[in-house]
């Protein structure tokens, strides 16, 4: 039975969902509700799952540099606490004509501003989320971790899906984590894909699906090696790792043959079935902790 919504850790709160692509932003909703919240839930305008205004009490729409727009939505509705969920596609942003999509109103044209003019700043993720979740702070709403919410998505640690790892792909595992916690602490992506400790395609701003599907491009023989880790400083208010269905069916059309994620710092959605994809292709999930820049279980001597 559902829980009542006076009833449950949230009681009745309303939460804010600011949402992106994917299905993240629901399953967020969904684990609201289960803890008796609501939701009030802006959608950024081009990325929105159709599924999202069904599981919410308040739905709006919004464009992505609309910032005075969203945190004045909020507070419309009473929400104090709010949360990002959902992918937003960079690349859409350097595309011919793009700006006809992204014109900020006042607040974020302030928001940005200094990102425009500045030398001292740059447009790296870890920047830009920060300086509109302090946008929203100084408008009254919090931005919080969205497993705030729902922690029940958080992977945990151990071979999730398929089978025990080979040594050789423990090497890969060990070397690909190690790579891709140095590309995390650059700021530039949190996926590698690697075959005998050889790197094969490294996520920049192209995402996780277009990195995996480049790294079949070059080599189509499959049996690749996926690794997706948290950055080292991961804020995590924002860009978490998220791994659902669609990221086990790229994999499944390239070959690949291991996905290693970190536990406690990926977000799974809809876990049953990203197994059942992940089985049925022959793709083994394992989740690691981190473990001074290795994953924990898979030693240093097999990362040289």
């Amino acid at each position: 039975m559902e829980s009542r919504r006076d009833e449950g850790p949230l009681a009745g709160e309303t939460i804010g969902i600011l949402a992106g692509w994917g299905r993240y932003p629901v399953a967020v909703a969904e684990a609201i509700r289960r803890g008796g919240g609501r939701t009030a839930i802006l959608s950024i305008r081009g990325h929105a799952d159709a599924d999202l205004e069904a599981v919410a009490d308040r739905y709006g729409t919004i464009g992505v540099a609309e910032i005075g727009g969203a945190i004045g939505f909020f507070r419309s509705h009473g929400v104090a606490r709010a949360t990002m969920a959902g992918k937003i596609h960079k690349r859409h942003l350097f595309a011919r004509g793009a700006w006809r999509s992204v014109l900020p109103d006042w607040t974020g044209l302030k928001t940005f501003w200094p990102h425009v003019v500045s030398r001292r700043r740059d447009n790296r993720d870890d920047s830009l989320l920060g300086a509109i979740a302090s946008a929203f702070d100084r408008g009254g709403v919090r931005i919080c971790p969205a497993t705030d919410f729902a922690p029940e998505l958080l992977a945990a640690g151990g071979v999730f899906a398929g089978r025990p790892l080979a040594p050789s792909e423990e090497q890969d595992v060990a070397f690909g984590w190690q790579l891709a916690k140095q590309l995390g602490r650059l700021d530039i992506g949190q996926t590698v894909v690697v075959k005998r400790r050889a790197p094969l395609a490294l996520e920049a701003i192209e995402g996780t699906d277009e990195c995996i599907r480049r790294a079949g491009q070059l080599c189509p023989t499959g049996g690749m090696v996926v690794v997706k880790v948290a950055k080292p400083q991961q804020d995590l208010r924002f860009d978490m790792p998220t791994i659902g269905v669609g990221t086990l069916e790229t994999l499944a059309g390239v070959g690949a043959r291991v996905l290693a994620i970190e536990a406690g710092r990926t977000i799974l959605i809809d876990g049953e079935r990203v197994a059942d994809v992940a089985m049925a292709a022959g793709i083994t999930i394992a989740s690691f902790f981190d473990a001074g820049g290795l994953p924990a279980g898979v030693g240093a001597a097999r990362a040289a």
